[in-house]
């Protein structure tokens, strides 16, 4: 079977044994908005805050974001297989930046993994994309401390990155965000945060 992404420029790749080639890529608004969207609109992904948009308006939200300096889409993909949405953007350039101090290499990172495959949940699957995504923004980025904010309901996901290594901050409420182009509501969030010598000690 040929890889659907093989022409894609790779921005950062790794074999991880025992569970295949992992890359991470541009995410493209347009090709990838149908994957995204069908990710996008399950109930586990609620936090996501777009469960009832349709293919157009999440490739338009993308097509925004693409515009943006401080804020990027990616698509991870496994063996040529989409496995993650990821959004790497600048915390001084994101409400968070209002919810703690920002420091000099910090970057923020919103992960949506996507769904067990017909074989159901594989052990480590998890871990094993977190280490990716850990590896392109705190060595590949060069970038020394990752924060992440998910809602405070989203247990499992707080779990996961704690698991990987996180350490937890504060509680914060993110200010509602309402602009032509992009609303965001209030949200309660967990902030946690992970350093390079923490994920890559030595």
């Amino acid at each position: 079977m040929s890889d659907p992404y093989a022409h894609r420029a790779t921005l950062h790749q790794r074999a991880v044994d025992g569970f295949g080639t992992v890359r991470v890529l541009d995410l493209d608004p347009e090709a990838d908005a149908p994957v995204v969207h069908s990710w996008v609109r399950e109930e586990r992904a609620a936090f996501w805050g777009m469960n009832g948009h349709t293919v157009r308006q999440v490739a338009e939200i993308y097509a925004h974001l693409a515009t943006l300096d401080t804020h990027h889409a990616h698509l991870v993909v496994k063996d040529g297989t989409p496995a993650a949405l990821l959004q790497t953007y600048e915390p001084a350039a994101d409400r968070v930046g209002d919810c703690y101090p920002v420091l000099p290499g910090d970057i923020g990172v919103h992960l949506l993994l996507a769904p067990a495959g017909p074989d159901g949940a594989r052990p480590g699957w998890s871990a094993a994309l977190l280490g990716v995504v850990a590896g392109y923004v705190l060595g590949t980025l060069d970038r020394t401390r990752v924060v992440v904010d998910p809602d405070v309901r989203n247990e499992r996901a707080i779990a996961r990155f704690l698991r990987q290594g996180f350490t937890p901050g504060e509680t914060v409420v993110l200010p509602e965000i309402d602009l032509p182009d992009v609303h965001l509501p209030e949200k309660r969030a967990q902030l946690a945060f992970l350093e390079r010598a923490v994920a890559f000690p030595g």
